[in-house]
């Protein structure tokens, strides 16, 4: 068989024949053979493997290894023996060298066949001792990341016992400083950091597993990078070792480091030099907190002689690495700090100074997010530098040309950040640096922490601190002296703003903000709470605008008769009309709502004006829409806590009108909701409407039967289902005043008014009448980028009565126009909706099976009120009976576009872990992560600037938020100080700690106080963490 398959292997036949019979031989091999036909066929296979002229014989050999092999295990364990794997390693295979990587590639195949044989335990003491000696002889990258896989693949293979644990680790950390790249080609570069990877994935592997091995390896790493050999450069491979050293050991190594008598000035040098060069590595992770961590290190112990020197022969050269996407954050976090810390001269600053203006206008000319951000953050550093060493116009000029439309950051900001940066103010106890690490300083956002099962506050209150227009609105109100809710949500909102820490502890503002019935480190509802929280905000408002003003007409009473003070009396608790100021909470998310009732047997309708500020979305059962046409109230449908919820706004005396949202169930499952109910069925009683006249206005009701056929619903659909004109019949019939009887009618929604920040909350929490149990609805549901929403402004002569139904409305010539225009019969309407445009700013996700458990987390971005004009048009009007809402409207040809052009402008909020993400991965989170459904919704009205002027006079705006109040800066500036007290503490302990503790190889991100289970910084998927099962709130 051995001749057969040689002399066919060889032959001129035609591949397709080649393979068949190839086919043919391996299939034979379930036949019996003797023991010298198996090792002819093995010896074949191996010279083919080996030594075959092309791919097509290396792959028939290892085709037949691997078939006789498995079917003649007793054979194959004879001839793959110690014998012949080390001459193997030793000597190749005749003319293959044995540093060839095909080598251990054969080794590998082998190993994996005899895997269950007694033999392999002999060979695995072997390739142990083999294994040392390969990284001993300064394999190349191909060959050195071949042998790391065959040794990840069988950590059998890896050297044993703590002595040649050791020697292995270190002399493959001298390995790592030999490799050198084979080309300059961009496939090239590829693959060698590919083999860097997998090299250093292998020592991370043995650190871990034996932590003994890291402190000697790292020693050894410093020895490499600190001689003074000019003869030998390390290679920058070496940066990728960093991202595998716990990050919790920098504090101790930085310290050892900087007070070891035995590390001479020129040595420190040079190993500084060196890791600010491997800021060049493009996977390098956290280079940079190192490099940072031992600047200020050095500063702690004075010794300023060595920063100066590294400071000026490496500066220019670090900021050249700012032209570079992959490496520019690790870049400039180094240069800002060696920029910030060198005060006591400008001499280093001027030497970037010629290349500052090219590189500014490299960034504009990108218009990427990320260009813009870390723009922004160069233009933050120029400015505290030219303040700090002011004097040389001829030099800043330019650079203030190139930078005069970037932002200005306060003189305020520029002292601390001055003051915080020096050499000086780095205590001898070597402040921590571990700020470094959080995602504050890639994304420019704070985290929440969680005070213990808060994500519902966290997820809503970095919602709202995303909706820009309301954050400007806070931020600029004048608050001084008052203790109210605004005031506190107004200092949370200044700390996520200009805080230095990675993520802030709202305690003061859960406290103020929880509400009573809310227990504490429990379980609640983001929705319930931000309803709640808007509501306080609206009423507190209008209570002191009401004290306010009785204080005025106080003064003016004393000088006024009695009758007149009278008159004041009533006009201070007089409800508020439209005519009055309205609150920031109905400016920034209050709109209004029409509800008609029109009886189908007199054709009487009822009307009702209440305002929202949000609209909960019910889901649509696929029972009700197979069978009905418009929304049924039946009895059987309706359950005891949950039909309809409709809060009225600002038309009732101050304290008695929460600022609330509207529900509509229609039919679905009762939705578990805490609120007043609205029963639109006195009681069971007369019916008569005939069938036929509600036939004909279910026949209306194409929309709610072309959503049964979707896989998956939209924003759209719901929000069409909301606005659906809905049956009252059965047991849920209405009283008509006019007929003095229960009869069928039809309720339609409508807005008439639309607010500036839209929010939606799609209800998928439902109550199980048989387990008498909250579920959760895990429909996927698409979310649009712009959604257009139709609004009705209509001009009716009928009288509308706010805040009360205008039952009983006669049936005069207009009355009874009015109400055929108003039936789903597709007559024309009083006025088509105006359709207005809405941007998507924020969703809160809820990752959980029911509302008992589960975790909140936040997508947003900016959204200014001024959005491109040319994205949308502002308004278009469409006919009733064509759409309700739009679902493809001219609006969604751009959803992708605007997400391709920024792909970083999305930020994913998980309690103190913030991270950059897209629109993708929002639109994408349920079909990855079942459990992990979108809950709330935030849109934001294109087009409008809600009369809020983003230009400042003084000019002394920070990203377009106005300046802080000094009370606040103030604050902020202290708790700075206190941040950094707070890290100095740290390092301290940490230090103690870590001279007594080995390694921890805890990851980054986790919360402190997470207990077991909780959300870990994976953000979807339910939080990731260690566990999934049974997890509580986090």
């Amino acid at each position: 068989m051995d001749k057969i398959l040689e002399g066919l292997v060889s032959s001129s036949h035609p591949l397709p024949l080649k393979r068949v019979i190839v086919r043919r031989v391996v299939e034979s091999a379930e036949t019996p053979l003797s023991q010298a036909q198996c090792r002819a066929m093995f010896a074949l296979s191996t010279r083919l493997v080996l030594q075959g002229l092309d791919p097509f014989q290396r792959q028939v050999g290892r085709q037949v290894l691997e078939a006789y092999g498995r079917y003649h295990r007793d054979e194959f364990e004879a001839f793959f023996n110690r014998g012949l794997v080390l001459g193997l390693l030793q000597r190749g295979y005749g003319e293959l060298s044995n540093r060839d990587p095909a080598i251990l590639d054969y080794i590998q195949a082998g190993l994996r066949l005899i895997m269950s044989c007694p033999s392999v335990l002999e060979l695995f003491e072997l390739l142990q001792v083999e294994a040392l000696r390969l990284v001993c002889e300064r394999p190349p990258p191909p060959l050195c990341a071949r042998l790391c896989q065959l040794l990840g693949d069988f950590p059998q293979c890896l050297p044993r016992g703590r002595k040649l644990s050791l020697a292995f680790c270190q002399q493959l950390v001298r390995s790592i400083a030999h490799f050198q790249s084979q080309g300059t080609r961009e496939p090239e570069l590829r693959l060698y950091v590919s083999q860097v990877t997998q090299v250093s994935g292998l020592l991370r592997s043995v650190w871990k597993a034996e932590p003994d091995t890291l402190l000697p390896s790292l020693q050894e790493l410093f020895a490499i990078i600190s001689a003074a050999d000019t003869s030998f450069e390390p290679s920058v491979a070496l940066a990728s070792l960093v991202q595998h050293i716990p990050l919790q050991m920098i504090t101790v190594l930085i310290r050892s480091l900087t007070t070891d008598p035995n590390v001479k000035d020129a040595s420190m040098t040079q190993a500084l030099c060196r890791m600010i060069d491997w800021l060049s590595w493009p996977l390098a992770q956290h280079v940079e907190t190192w490099v940072i961590a031992l600047l200020k290190g050095l500063a702690a112990v004075q010794k300023f002689t060595i920063l100066i020197d590294v400071t000026l022969l490496k500066i220019e050269l670090v900021f050249n690495r700012l032209w570079f996407p992959l490496v520019r954050p690790g870049a400039l976090a180094v240069l800002s700090h060696m920029l910030l810390s060198f005060q006591h001269s400008p001499e280093a600053f001027h030497l970037i100074v010629p290349h500052v203006v090219s590189l500014v206008h490299s960034f504009k000319r990108d218009g990427l997010p990320s260009s813009t951000a870390f723009l922004m953050q160069l233009t933050e550093l120029i400015q505290c530098m030219m303040y700090h060493y002011s004097g040389f116009p001829e030099l800043y000029e330019p650079i203030l040309e190139a930078i005069k439309d970037m932002p200005k950051p306060t003189e305020e900001k520029i002292k601390l950040i001055l003051n915080q940066s020096a050499w000086t103010s780095q205590s001898s106890s070597l402040p921590s640096c571990l700020s470094r690490l959080s995602g504050k300083s890639e994304t420019g956002k704070t985290g929440l922490i969680n005070l213990g099962n808060t994500c519902y506050m966290n997820s809503v209150i970095q919602a709202l601190f995303m909706a820009t227009d309301f954050r400007r609105h806070v931020l600029s109100l004048n608050l001084n002296g008052c203790n109210s809710l605004m005031r506190k949500l107004q200092h949370l909102f200044a700390f996520l703003a200009h805080t230095q820490r990675e993520a802030y502890a709202p305690r003061i503002f859960f406290e103020a903000s929880r509400p009573p019935w809310f227990t504490p480190r429990s379980q609640q509802d983001c929705s319930e709470y931000l309803r709640f929280l808007l509501d306080r905000l609206h009423e507190e408002e209008r209570t002191l605008k009401a004290l306010s003003s009785l204080k005025a007409s106080e003064n003016i009473m004393n000088e006024e008769s009695q009758t007149q003070e009278a008159d004041h009396k009533a006009q201070v608790f007089a409800p508020c009309t439209e005519s009055e100021e309205r609150t920031l909470i109905e400016k920034m998310f209050g709109g209004k709502l029409r509800t008609i009732i029109c009886c189908l047997n007199c054709k009487s309708m009822s009307q009702k004006e209440e305002a929202f500020t949000d609209l909960s979305l019910a889901f649509c059962p696929p029972t009700s829409l197979e069978n009905v046409g418009p929304k049924c109230m039946e009895s059987s449908e309706v359950k005891d806590d949950c039909m309809v919820q409709a809060n009225t706004l600002a038309n009732s005396p101050v304290g008695e009108t929460p600022l609330s949202n509207l529900e509509v169930n229609g039919g679905c499952d009762a939705i578990v909701n805490e609120g007043p109910i609205k029963n639109f069925s006195a009681e069971p009683n007369s019916e008569n409407t005939t069938n036929a006249e509600l036939d004909e206005v279910q026949d209306n009701g194409g929309m709610s039967q072309r959503l049964v056929g979707k896989s998956t619903l939209s924003v759209t659909d719901l929000l069409n289902y909301f606005l659906a004109p809905e049956i009252l019949s059965g047991d849920n019939k209405y009283y008509c005043e006019k007929c003095a009887s229960l009869q069928n009618a039809e309720k339609t929604m409508q807005i008439i008014e639309e607010p500036e920040y839209l929010i939606l909350t799609l209800l998928r929490f439902s109550y199980d009448p048989k387990c008498h149990v909250r579920r959760k609805i895990l429909d996927n549901v698409s979310l649009p980028l712009v959604l257009e929403l139709p609004v009705k402004r209509t001009t009716s002569s009928l009288a509308v009565d706010l805040g009360s139904w205008s039952a009983g409305v006669e049936v005069s010539d207009i009355g009874e126009n009015l109400a055929k225009k108003l039936k789903p019969s597709g007559a024309d309407e009083v006025a088509c909706p105006r359709l207005v445009p809405y941007t998507l700013s924020s969703v809160v996700v809820h990752s959980g099976v029911s509302s008992e458990s589960g975790h909140y987390y936040s997508y947003a971005r900016n959204v200014t009120g001024s959005g491109p004009s040319a994205l949308c048009h502002q308004s278009t009007a469409v006919s009733p009976q064509d759409k309700l809402l739009t679902e493809e409207g001219p609006c969604t040809v751009v959803e992708n576009e605007l997400d391709m052009e920024m792909p970083r402008e999305w930020f994913l909020f998980n309690d103190s872990r913030v991270t950059f993400t897209s629109f993708q991965s929002v639109q994408k989170i349920t079909s990855r992560f079942p459990k992990d459904t979108a809950y709330v919704l935030f849109y934001k009205k294109q087009n409008s600037t809600c009369g809020f002027n983003t230009n400042s006079a003084n000019g002394l705006w920070v990203n377009g938020d106005p300046p802080l109040q000094k009370d606040l800066m103030d604050a902020i500036t202290k708790d700075n100080k206190l941040y950094l007290q707070e890290q100095e503490l740290s390092a301290r302990t940490q230090a103690l700690q870590a001279a007594s503790a080995s390694c921890s190889f805890r990851p980054n991100g986790f919360d402190d106080n997470d207990p077991p289970g909780s959300c870990g910084p994976t953000g979807g998927g339910g939080g990731g963490g260690f566990s999934t099962v049974g997890r509580l709130v986090f």
